[in-house]
């Protein structure tokens, strides 16, 4: 059973939320807060798998929350998925930063926000739901420079062509038939990559692939 929190401060869009997630036999609203403080204590006291949280809130925003979750090791198993009617690409990049598992804007239809609950559930392929797959994929360039650069262990080719692919929205699956591999070896590449540079998991992997020099931004 996937264990959902819902932190906004609409009441109306909680309630619409949870009545989508309620009829889904494999997911359960454990908690509802309408504040990003709440929000935070809530997560401390119920674990959730996924926090789906505003951004734009009183008290504490979500992404000084989602900051707050992330970095509290209690809260290591709490994956974060930011919703927004903004659909703004700097909000992108700092959610992530924050240590978010993926951007969603609220006008998304049911199947891929569905997804993306699943998808951030399980930790893979955190960035593959369409939504942020549009938003990541303008800011990503080849080719890739020789170094990572910033003093971490430098990737092998194929480990930094996986990340790339990630960076992209791809799932493993994908990463796997675009560099025809087997989805194990494609899980395996991104892991060690993760691994290498720092990152506490697939959604961070992306923003540390930008600030190291992996990926660049792509210019407007």
């Amino acid at each position: 059973m996937i264990r959902v929190l819902l932190v906004d401060d609409q009441p109306l869009i909680r309630s619409g939320f949870r009545a989508l997630l309620d009829l889904e036999d494999d997911i359960e609203v454990v908690a509802e807060a309408a504040d990003g403080s709440e929000g935070l204590e809530l997560a401390k006291e119920h674990l959730p798998d996924v926090a789906l949280i505003d951004i734009r809130m009183p008290v504490i925003d979500g992404i000084e929350a989602t900051r707050h979750i992330a970095a509290d090791p209690n809260l290591a198993a709490v994956h974060v998925v930011i919703l927004t009617n903004y659909g703004m690409d700097e909000y992108v990049f700092d959610a992530l930063r924050a240590g978010a598992a993926g951007f969603l804007v609220k006008d998304i239809v049911p199947e891929d926000f569905l997804h993306a609950v699943r998808v951030a559930a399980r930790g893979d392929a955190l960035l593959a739901p369409s939504i942020t797959r549009k938003l990541i994929n303008r800011y990503v360039t080849q080719p890739l420079p020789a170094h990572t650069g910033r003093g971490l262990e430098e990737p092998t080719g194929r480990e930094r062509e996986a990340v790339v692919l990630a960076a992209r929205g791809l799932s493993n699956d994908e990463i796997a038939d675009r560099m025809v591999i087997s989805p194990l070896t494609a899980k395996t590449h991104i892991n060690r990559a993760m691994t290498k540079l720092r990152a506490r998991d697939r959604a961070q992997l992306v923003v540390r692939a930008y600030e190291s020099g992996l990926v660049t931004p792509r210019t407007p």
